[in-house]
């Protein structure tokens, strides 16, 4: 199984393992998200939701270009492009709180996927960025209309899309993308962010999740991703970005 999904008292948490491919997403990683889904809005009684990847190397470096790669038309990408962008305005828009573990690299789609969520958790050794551009392609599962979303200044917002590379936690602490950084062990740090907040109850938190998603539905968030997902389906069919892509998996032979 390439991902896990465990219930710990009242926190509901999933895992992609796939460190050998440094957490990479497929198509059953999608398939378990889709399932994480459900058991939240199944589950009254589940008070946070984690997003995690295996090991400390990596929390996701996006989708497995390995399996994607045969993507070549417009069309043929948006399908994929598409179904994850509703999964990650899905777990957007769950009912509570949902905590990004960083625990490693988030790199292209895992940036897209810890931006998604509520929180950001972030180790120190992790660098994260929305390395798309350097495939000749943007976002495309809403991770960049989010990132508008969730950055109090644009125009560091539009650099971390506009420079295409990874920044370390400092910087992403510093500009507002990563809420808190630790050093050491994973587990501890998630203790420790949530202990104030496991002091009040979920029915508070539920409230408060309730106005955010309030917010994005009256500003029409998901057309807005839905465009972000058409623009980089266009992206996607170019040439240019098929080079890239080839050039980009010749590396790892």
């Amino acid at each position: 199984m390439t991902y896990s999904i465990k219930r710990e008292e009242n926190i509901i948490r999933f895992t992609i393992k796939r460190p050998e491919i440094r957490n990479a997403i497929n198509h059953e990683v999608i398939e378990g998200l889709e399932q994480l889904v459900l058991d939240v809005h199944k589950d009254s009684t589940i008070q946070f939701v984690v997003i995690t990847g295996e090991g400390n190397d990596a929390f996701c470096s996006g989708g497995d270009l390995s399996v994607f790669h045969g993507l070549q038309t417009a069309q043929e990408s948006f399908l994929m492009l598409n179904r994850m962008a509703e999964v990650l305005y899905n777990i957007a828009t769950l009912p509570v709180p949902v905590i990004a573990l960083v625990n490693g690299h988030a790199v292209g789609g895992g940036c897209e996927i810890a931006t998604a969520c509520d929180f950001r958790i972030v180790a120190t050794h992790a660098k994260c960025g929305f390395i798309q551009g350097s495939l000749a392609i943007t976002s495309g599962w809403g991770g960049g209309t989010y990132l508008f979303e969730k950055l109090a200044r644009q125009d560091l917002a539009l650099q971390m899309l506009c420079e295409a590379k990874p920044f370390n936690a400092t910087t992403l602490q510093e500009n507002g993308w990563a809420t808190q950084i630790y050093e050491g062990n994973t587990e501890q740090a998630l203790q420790s962010f949530l202990a104030n907040m496991k002091q009040v109850e979920s029915t508070v938190h539920r409230a408060y999740k309730q106005m955010l998603i309030r917010k994005w539905t009256a500003q029409k968030l998901l057309d807005q991703i839905k465009e972000e997902v058409k623009t980089c389906s266009v992206l996607w069919e170019a040439d240019v970005h098929h080079a890239a892509v080839q050039k980009f998996l010749s590396k790892g032979k």
